[in-house]
């Protein structure tokens, strides 16, 4: 075993012990022992794989283990399932009942498909988007039951079926189809943490500003500053990044935005995807906002142009990577729009918004765990800065 290895292995146990730690502090006092004491084995496992799959050192040992041999490519996916199951027979629930029996099909379809295809294509098309789309709709319509909460009731901090859906697409893309700069890792470096934090404060600055003005957001304070308060940030910060954030800021940065910009990279020529893009979008964020009831209905529409031209303007002065602020830009309108069911117009233009905050984080860290920290400060800031969203 190289010390590369061994020294990846050591980062994710201690990771992932420290993760455990802060799982039982939170879980402890609202679940009883006996579904803490069956939770806590089958989270360090599933945590460890998070912390581990999506390093380069690991990603590659597997890429070279498996290599074209299909067997060896259903290995992990196997794997996963089996656990899951596991966890859901031993908490006295059948996995072949309801929708989760129709899990095993969802996890092997990405999977397969990648493997169906020759994978010295390097070239990204239609196929690639085809496989995301019907991996990413069925896992956020279809509701699969039981989740596998950890613990089994409740009161946790995510489900294994999120988790299981997230390292399924890491394995996935990055592996199994050899999608470069997922950048599903952790990692501590004081450059990519202040960029997040700044690209943070700046975000919210310009929500505060906007959001106070036509009355969407106002400012009720904390009646004190206490440990309480400071803990319930905390671990909304963190829950958050766990449940929600990591998720999306995987499939819309490290995913969909990345391979877009090396489509459009590989097309060599941007402006027509920023043309299609615009047209495309735009008309849909008018629907979207003339669809839902209240003011600034324009506002969706005024977002998707001031992203689309701030895109423009940087992919003509010719400074950065072909297709990176086009992707950036196609991929933050989606995000925004897709928030449709929030049924706030203004909340759909400010996330329009956040898309290009964290598509940003994540062209300057290559780093799906500071976009999703930004993701989990953005929605958490309501709470931090004792603010109200008025929808």
């Amino acid at each position: 075993m190289s010390k590369n290895l061994s020294r990846q292995i050591v980062s994710s146990t201690v990771a992932t012990v420290v993760l455990t730690v802060l799982f039982i502090l939170y879980t402890g006092p609202k679940n009883s022992l006996s579904a803490l004491l069956i939770a806590v084995p089958f989270f360090m496992i599933f945590y460890f794989l998070f912390f581990s799959v999506g390093s380069h050192i690991v990603s590659d040992r597997i890429e070279s283990w498996i290599g074209f041999d299909v067997k060896k490519t259903v290995i992990f996916p196997a794997m996963l399932i089996v656990l899951y199951f596991v966890y859901v027979l031993i908490n006295g629930e059948s996995p072949f009942n309801g929708t989760l029996a129709i899990f095993p099909f969802l996890i092997f379809f990405p999977v397969l498909a990648f493997a169906a295809r020759n994978r010295s294509v390097s070239k990204f098309d239609w196929y690639d988007f085809t496989v995301f789309v019907l991996f990413l709709l069925p896992t956020t319509l279809v509701s699969i039951e039981p989740t596998g909460e950890l613990p089994f009731q409740g009161n946790g901090f995510d489900s294994i079926f999120k988790i299981v859906i997230i390292l399924v697409a890491v394995y996935s893309f990055s592996i199994v189809r050899k999608l470069e700069n997922v950048g599903f890792y952790p990692e501590f470096k004081l450059r990519k943490l202040w960029t997040a934090i700044w690209v943070w404060l700046a975000f919210y600055l310009t929500v505060f500003v906007i959001g106070y003005s036509v009355h969407f957001l106002r400012i009720v304070g904390h009646d004190n500053i206490s440990i309480d308060l400071v803990q319930k940030i905390f671990f909304t910060i963190l829950t958050t990044f766990l449940h929600t954030a990591i998720f999306e800021e995987l499939f819309f940065r490290g995913i969909l935005q990345n391979m877009l910009g090396k489509r459009i990279h590989q097309a060599k020529t941007w402006l027509v995807f920023w043309k299609w893009g615009l047209i495309l979008l735009l008309p849909l964020a008018l629907v979207v906002g003339y669809t839902l009831k209240g003011g600034m209905q324009w506002f969706p529409a005024l977002m998707t142009v001031l992203i689309f031209a701030g895109a423009f303007a940087i992919e003509k002065s010719g400074k950065n990577y072909m297709g990176v602020y086009t992707s950036l830009a196609i991929t933050s309108v989606l995000f925004g729009l897709v928030h449709y069911h929030s049924g706030a117009i203004v909340y759909i233009g400010f996330a329009c918004l956040a898309g290009w905050a964290y598509g940003y984080t994540y062209i300057k860290t290559k780093n799906v765990f500071y976009s999703a920290l930004v993701h989990a400060l953005v929605n958490s800031s309501v709470l931090i800065f004792g603010l109200e969203m008025i929808r």
